[in-house]
């Protein structure tokens, strides 16, 4: 099983310059986070579940399918308890509430899946490559593409621990859910252990290449702005544009709803 998120495809997504993918998913959680009533939320939803079908992602999005199902219900139950409104529904839940727990759990949703469309089609070289070319500091950039990276080796990690300790008698799957946590504390010394001495090694060989060094890097890879980029990036702007002025005039808000 491979926990990296990448997927080496030949879509018009892949092939897009970094930064404007970096354009994309800021685009997505602005475009995303302007709606406040669901029907206009699942708009952008079914926008970003479209993109993800054309790069080819949605191999990756059904990976957490449950976890996007779970944060979805939790956030429509918080905001009904928490958020208040003036048409009774049931109980105590009111019309206004519901609607804004569906949209932000839509929302929420949206944005995961907007982040891993990004990482299904970005490479982390690429990601570096984008951030640099935007002026953000290289030690920063190495930074963050190794947080990315980091991620799925220690899931990688935690597997192999928890199969060696399996083949050594340990029923992880055996008894309730409070003795099945348990057993799972003492894998957490040895994946640990295994995080600290990767990150050793990464530091010895980073001074070894005598990391940052030179102000000036090169890169293998190369990231040029072209005509494709031009048009996507025109049009994201026309859309956040258009957003951010629905917005201002008041389209897709909940009226009565009260915090």
């Amino acid at each position: 099983m491979s926990f990296y998120l990448y997927l080496d495809k030949k879509t018009p997504i892949h092939r897009l310059d970094p930064r404007t993918k970096l354009l994309i998913l800021l685009s997505s959680f602005i475009v995303a986070s302007l709606q406040q009533h669901p029907l206009y939320a699942m708009v952008v939803a079914m926008a970003i579940f479209t993109h993800g079908a054309l790069s080819g992602s949605l191999r990756n999005i059904r990976r957490i399918a449950g976890l996007l199902t779970a944060i979805g219900i939790l956030t429509v139950l918080l905001w009904s308890i928490q958020a208040k409104g003036v048409r009774p529904l049931f109980w105590k839940f009111q019309v206004e509430p519901v609607l804004y727990g569906i949209s932000n759990g839509i929302k929420i949703d949206s944005m995961i899946v907007a982040g891993m469309i990004f990482l299904s089609t970005t490479k982390n070289e690429e990601v570096a490559i984008g951030l640099v070319k935007l002026g953000l500091p290289y030690s920063f950039t190495f930074a963050f593409c190794t947080a990315l990276r980091l991620a799925p080796t220690i899931m990688g990690s935690a597997t192999m621990v928890a199969q060696a300790q399996k083949s050594r008698g340990l029923d992880l799957r055996e008894g309730g859910l409070l003795s099945r946590t348990k057993k799972y504390i003492p894998l957490l010394i040895p994946i640990f252990l295994t995080t600290l001495r990767y990150t050793n090694q990464l530091s010895m060989a980073l001074e070894s290449k005598a990391f940052r060094a030179m102000k000036k890097r090169t890169f293998l890879l190369e990231a040029r702005f072209i005509a494709r980029d031009y048009w996507v990036a025109f049009a994201l702007i026309l859309v956040l544009i258009l957003a951010i002025f629905l917005r201002i005039k008041g389209f897709g808000e909940i009226e009565g709803l009260l915090f």
